[in-house]
């Protein structure tokens, strides 16, 4: 049933590999299937790894009809189908072996996987050579001069073919591959890296090409920037078609086996770079979007307290109103006060779910759900926590008057910032014996579409390096709770368009900066070019 299921995939399987290996047919040496490039294998190795045991059949099948198809003279057909039982065989056992490396879902994006695959492909495309032109010596279609020569090209062939093609057929093999290959090639950005590959090998070949190839380095550039640019597929889809570019060239050039052979190995070169750089790139990318989600994560801790803050007033007005409606339903009240009563009911509720709606955003994406916010009242909500613990502990809290400003930004996620500045600034005073104790927040606009805010405190300030690592998720030894919280903070800032940043002094100094509302009026604009100073 297996067999039946997925007899087009392999009929289909033996067509394209059969054309593959017949358009591959270049400079063969003897008549003999050893080209310095040989993209086919490819094809029959992510089928064997795709599929396992079952591809063993169709890919013998397709060695042997594409050995036969190009076999040339009228030699017994045995002498043709002992050697490609062998290199069907070799390239079986050689897909069995990537099989434990490659995963089903993998991408070959990170370098670890990169090079456990790409020295597989060469040591295994070694021994397949070996064995090959064994056979072939052995039923006599290889001369024992041409041994050494006729090693290398197959062995350039496969290892050249497979190393830039088996990547490319490897994602169109994978649906979640396939569909970002696709949409990495429809951005404009690919048509500019094309062209220009395009430009480099007009240029290697057109000016470089009769002079020892000074000029082919040049093709790293398109590879290198896809690579850095749009990753694994961006290099992928670069690597093969300067790839097919170099084959169409030498054609049409007429350049002899030699040149060949030696330009399929600076083009594996190229492409190889290509590939550890795009790993790196798609390492880096994921290594930011971890992080990301465990600054969010993390941040569940830091607004903790925010979110008991926003939800105690709807809450409490809910019980309020709910006793209400249960007090006038008792008296049979079925007017306009009732009906009033259900509609603040309504209206908390649906408060209190924006709060916990808002608060799931953030953990899930970290996109800000923004909203206009007068900078004074954002303020005077994150500091209302500390004004009480500033009494308890002897701090002296001081809030100069806020600039009449309107902010656009996520209320709680920037409350949260706000409250975590503060939270340190208490921190250091606490852990200071300067006296006297104190902490301030001014603001001021910062050009003509920013408002800035320092917090100072009167604690030992920071070192170079402290500022230098202050925000960092991971952190030293004694400040770990509070420095998480200021990367999350950070993280919050940037997703907002702002920055967060310390200044090294003899006390602290914390500034944060964030946009105003683009649609501020020119009146409001005007009367807040500066706050009052706090000293």
């Amino acid at each position: 049933m297996e067999w039946l299921r997925r007899l087009p995939l392999l009929v289909g399987f033996i067509g394209l590999y059969v054309a593959l290996d017949a358009a591959s047919f270049i400079h063969p040496l003897h008549g003999l299937n050893i080209t310095p490039w040989n993209p086919a294998p490819a094809l029959g190795l992510v089928l064997v790894v795709r599929l396992g045991r079952i591809a063993w059949l169709p890919l013998t099948i397709a060695v042997v009809v594409a050995e036969l198809a190009m076999r040339r003279g009228g030699l017994p057909t045995w002498q043709a189908l002992v050697p490609a039982l062998v290199l069907a065989g070799g390239y079986f056992l050689l897909g069995r072996v990537l099989a434990r490396r490659l995963a089903a879902a993998s991408l070959l994006n990170d370098r670890r996987t990169l090079f456990a695959w790409w020295w597989r492909v060469a040591v295994g495309t070694l021994l397949i050579s070996v064995v090959y032109l064994f056979a072939l010596r052995v039923v006599g279609l290889l001369p024992p001069a041409r041994w050494w020569i006729g090693l290398l090209r197959f062995w350039v062939g496969d290892g050249v073919g497979i190393s830039i093609m088996m990547p490319l057929l490897w994602w169109l093999s994978s649906p979640r591959a396939r569909g970002l290959l696709r949409s990495t090639v429809a951005r404009p950005e690919s048509l500019g890296y094309l062209l220009l590959a395009s430009l480099t090998l007009w240029i290697a070949f057109g000016f470089g090409g009769h002079n020892g190839f000074k000029l082919f380095y040049l093709l790293f550039l398109p590879v290198v920037w896809a690579a850095a640019r749009q990753g694994m597929a961006g290099a992928i889809v670069c690597a093969a078609f300067v790839q097919i570019g170099v084959i169409v060239a030498m054609r049409f050039l007429h350049y002899n086996a030699v040149s060949v052979a030696e330009l399929q190995i600076l083009a594996m070169a190229i492409a190889m770079v290509g590939f550890f750089v795009a790993a790196a790139v798609d390492e880096q990318r994921r290594t930011g979007q971890d992080l990301r989600q465990s600054l969010r994560l993390a941040a569940a801790g830091e607004m903790a307290a925010t979110l008991t803050h926003e939800l105690h007033h709807p809450l409490t007005a809910l019980s309020a109103y709910a006793g209400a409606c249960e007090q006038l339903l008792e008296r049979g009240e079925v007017g306009e006060r009732l009906h009033s009563a259900i509609r603040c009911v309504v209206r908390e509720s649906a408060r209190t779910s924006e709060v916990v709606h808002r608060l799931q955003g953030f953990f899930r994406s970290g996109s800000p759900e923004l909203e206009s916010v007068s900078l004074g009242e954002l303020v005077d909500s994150a500091a209302a926590p500390y004004r009480l613990r500033a009494e308890r502990s002897g701090i002296r809290l001081r809030i100069a008057t806020m600039p009449d400003l309107t902010l656009r930004v996520d209320r709680l996620q920037v409350e949260v910032v706000l409250r975590s500045l503060l939270g340190f600034a208490f921190d250091a005073v606490s852990d200071s014996p300067r006296q006297p104790r104190r902490i301030w927040v001014a603001a001021w606009k910062d050009g003509h579409d920013r408002v800035c805010l320092r917090i100072e405190d009167s604690g030992s300030g920071l070192t170079p390096d402290q500022v230098l690592h202050l925000f960092e998720p991971i952190a030293p030894s004694g400040s770990g709770k509070r420095q998480s919280g200021l990367a999350i903070s950070r993280a919050i800032v940037h997703s907002h368009g702002g920055r967060l940043w310390a200044e090294t002094s003899n006390h602290g100094v914390l500034k944060c900066e964030l946009p105003i509302e683009r649609h501020a009026s020119a009146a409001q604009v005007a009367r807040n070019d500066i706050a009052p100073a706090v000293s």
